[in-house]
């Protein structure tokens, strides 16, 4: 049998131990116990980059992310100037995509001792979609054991091999990935649990909600707190940014808001105690903006305070309109200011919109906002026939002015209106 048929046996057997795998670490042993039979060594290693294979492993602070080698030390020092930073032969293959063989390693300068009896080297790179992946090389310890011949012989293995090094790395992806969406949907399951459910039953008045997200889990907020002596808290906030960040304050502020309001404090001081709290644990890029007010089903009071929120809109039966803006600064900035808080009332028929900047801030292919505006005009039309048809409405038509179903922001709106009549 002739040397190029007796490679042409050995890839094949390669491609048949590797195939049914999708493990590269087994894909890499198998790699080399290949080469082994077609090429004399006495240390051997295949290297994969981690630029080939992050996020899915690899660590940041090294070259080489994934490694099977024979005859080197099992357990490679951290600060190893080849898996680090690519020094070395297997180095400059890498950054060149040169096969290098090297008769003597002590008059080669760009060699790097990786064992103290090696004297001649031939390493070549792994090539995958047009780049370098990788590197295989073969060390020996005598002088001139490889020729340009056998550097060729290694570049078919690492060739034969590319295509199952990128098979296993596609595979931990997907992995990564469904691990990654199994997490988020825990996540939101999460967050969904520390959003109101159904609406409270206050006698006398309608009330309904919504938080639609825009990624898997958001940073928005909104919830009614039941305090007692017939006393309802109701609740909208915004943190700044999107995503995990956001929804991991969110979830902070509402720990710290729910302690603070069973002490039955003032506004004003559950506000304060809240951004002390939130200064403390946030660093100063994020903050919270929200409407914290205290509703009195049996007067229609309704007392807040604004701490940087879009203002909500109380909508008088009579046809007034009124903007909740009093208040202060947002919260979690160390900023001083003076948050100040008022009352509004709410009369029979009367609509009370609270909700983030998501809701208005929504554009037209032309690039012009929703606004308060129409907002208002939506709220006025839908106020009559109930707040989860305001809700309802709302969305409609921030979808249709925008030409999509997906906000760009999250969106959370909640709705209290007034019943005809007394309440109970």
């Amino acid at each position: 049998m002739t040397d190029h048929e007796e490679n042409y046996r050995l890839l094949l057997e390669l491609s048949q131990r590797i195939g049914p795998t999708f493990d590269l670490e087994e894909i890499l042993r198998h790699l080399l116990d290949s080469v082994r039979r077609a090429l004399d060594y006495d240390a051997a290693g295949v290297f994969v980059l981690s630029h080939a294979v992050r996020p899915t492993i690899g660590r940041a602070d090294r070259m080489i992310a994934a490694m099977a080698a024979v005859g080197f030390d099992p357990d490679p020092n951290r600060e190893d100037p080849m898996l680090r930073s690519g020094q070395g032969i297997i180095g400059h293959v890498i950054r060149t995509g040169e096969s290098v063989t090297a008769p003597d390693v002590r008059l080669d300068p760009r060699y790097v001792a990786g064992r103290a009896s090696t004297l001649s080297e031939a390493a070549v790179p792994v090539w995958s979609g047009g780049r370098v992946i990788g590197a295989l090389n073969v060390e020996s310890d005598r002088l001139a054991a490889y020729s340009a011949d056998d550097a060729r012989r290694l570049a078919s293995f690492a060739a034969a091999a590319a295509v199952f090094i990128d098979k296993a790395i596609l595979h931990r992806q997907v992995l990564q990935k469904e691990r990654l969406d199994h997490q988020m949907a825990l996540a939101r399951e999460v967050q969904a649990s520390l959003l109101p459910s159904i609406p409270p039953s206050v006698p006398g008045y309608d009330i309904a909600g919504i938080n639609l997200p825009t990624m898997e889990i958001g940073g928005d907020y909104f919830d009614y707190i039941p305090l007692g002596k017939d006393r309802l808290g109701l609740v909208v906030a915004d943190v700044s940014g999107k995503g995990v960040p956001a929804a991991l304050i969110m979830a902070t502020f509402r720990a710290a808001l729910r302690t603070e309001l069973k002490r039955d404090r003032p506004i004003g001081e559950v506000v304060e105690s809240v951004n002390r709290l939130l200064i403390d644990s946030m660093d100063t890029s994020r903050y919270v903006t929200a409407v914290y007010g205290i509703l009195e089903p049996a007067t229609g009071r309704f007392t807040y305070v604004n701490c940087g929120q879009t203002p909500p809109l109380l909508l008088k039966a009579r046809g007034a309109l009124v903007r909740l803006d009093r208040g202060g600064p947002a919260l979690g900035m160390p900023v001083g200011g003076h948050r100040e808080t008022a009352t509004v009332h709410l009369e029979a028929g009367d609509v009370l919109a609270l909700f983030t900047d998501g809701v208005v801030e929504v554009f037209a292919e032309s690039g012009d906002e929703f606004g308060i505006d129409r907002l208002e005009t939506v709220l006025r039309e839908a106020g009559p026939s109930g707040a989860g048809h305001v809700i309802r409405a709302v969305v409609d038509a921030t979808r249709s002015y925008a030409g999509r179903v997906t906000y760009d922001d999250d969106f959370t709106l909640a709705i209290v209106r007034k019943l005809p009549g007394p309440a109970a």
